[in-house]
């Protein structure tokens, strides 16, 4: 048998599968069904979880978000705060500084204005005149004027000021100022009716009448000087004797016919104190006379002329020295000045002057025009020539 023929029987013979085989793959299909159930039930089992994973996930977020915007609501109140705070400060500054803004133009505007009037007066001294630097040296020596004789009573130097400003009026030529001179010569009249009393000499009176109070005798009798020593031993040992307490009294006491009923005797301190009370009122009278004070030097003289007639014996001396001080009352240490200040206010106001006078110019009527006089001819022939016109004259404009 060849080998085709044997190919071909064992093709013809029917081929027995094994049952093995079937099993084995019954088991994968259980095993593939098995795991796709398992693993549908983990899906299903993982989709729960995640569900509820995320509403667990959804509620803190939402906690979250909620106190997030808590958060920021509270932010965004404090940013409205801080800008109203900021807002606030930024007014009060802007108004402060509009404040000290305003203040400082006011400043600058005041001294640009004292700026300018100081060099509308520096313009003004450097365009003055000869006669202008007169006009202002008078009306400087008028306020001394003024000044020494309101102020210390000076008679001597106010007049002395006046002339000197007249002087310097006249020096200066302006038309003007003749009212002012006019007004400067009645103060001067009125200067010199001004008695001026001895200051000097009533001053040197008073000293000599104060250097007297102490030969004045007083009213009452006061004990003289005290005993020595020896004096006092003499009197103890004859102190049982009538002559030697008559020795000592008389060297103590100072017998005088007075009068006047004596009530006390004086100690030598209250006799020391009168005198030197009459000195002290005497000493008053010189500062009043000193400080040109009428009031207090007249009160003062009335003081001390009551004090000497009360304390004092009325002798000659006494009656001497109260006559002094009559005399001394009836000067008047402070006369009655008088107004010398209209010239002043006349000068300060100079321009006012100027206009008045330039006025007084123009509406002064105009001079008229001389004619001619006309001089008829000779009958007779000796002379053909007519004379000639007499120029006119123009009288001068009176300056008021």
């Amino acid at each position: 048998m060849s080998e085709q023929e044997a190919q071909y029987q064992n093709e013809s013979k029917p081929v027995k599968r094994s049952q093995s085989g079937l099993w084995f793959g019954v088991i994968i299909l259980f095993i593939v069904v098995a795991l796709a159930g398992a693993g549908f039930y983990f899906f299903t089992q993982l989709r729960d979880k995640q569900e509820g994973l995320g509403g667990e996930v959804k509620g803190e977020m939402s906690k979250q978000i909620a106190d997030y915007q808590a958060q920021l609501v509270a932010i965004q109140t404090q940013l409205a705060a801080m800008e109203a705070n900021v807002a606030g400060k930024d007014s009060h500054f802007t108004q402060t500084l509009a404040d000290f803004s305003q203040l400082h133009n006011e400043k600058l505007e005041s001294t640009r204005k004292d700026l300018n009037e100081s060099i509308v007066g520096v313009q003004r001294q450097l365009g003055k005149t000869r006669g202008d630097w007169l006009i202002a040296d008078a009306e400087y020596l008028l306020s001394v004027a003024n000044e020494r004789l309101y102020l210390i009573g000076d008679v001597n130097t106010t007049r002395e000021a006046l002339e000197a400003s007249d002087q310097r009026l006249r020096e200066s030529g302006d038309a003007a100022t003749f009212k002012v001179r006019e007004e400067i010569a009645h103060e001067l009249s009125d200067i010199k009716k001004v008695i001026v009393p001895d200051v000097v000499g009533i001053y040197a009176s008073l000293q000599s009448l104060q250097d007297n109070v102490e030969h004045l005798v007083l009213l009452l009798p006061y004990t003289g000087k005290q005993p020595s020593s020896a004096q006092e031993t003499k009197a103890s040992e004859d102190q049982g004797t009538i002559d030697s307490a008559l020795s000592h009294i008389k060297g103590v006491v100072t017998i005088r016919h007075t009068k006047h009923e004596v009530n006390e005797i004086l100690t030598p301190e209250e006799a020391e104190f009168i005198h030197e009370q009459l000195k002290v009122k005497l000493e008053m009278v010189k500062i009043a006379l000193v400080q040109h004070n009428e009031a207090l030097f007249q009160s003062s003289l009335a003081d001390a002329k009551k004090w000497t007639q009360q304390h004092f014996l009325d002798n000659s001396d006494v009656n001497k020295f109260i006559a002094e001080l009559d005399q001394f009352s009836e000067i008047k240490i402070h006369s009655q000045f008088p107004d010398i200040s209209k010239s002043l206010k006349m000068l300060r106001d100079i321009t006012k002057l100027r206009i008045e006078t330039d006025k007084a110019i123009e509406t002064a009527p105009a001079p008229e025009a001389v004619k001619p006089v006309e001089i008829a001819e000779p009958t007779d022939k000796i002379s053909s020539t007519k004379p000639t016109e007499a120029a006119p004259v123009v009288p001068k404009p009176a300056v008021k």
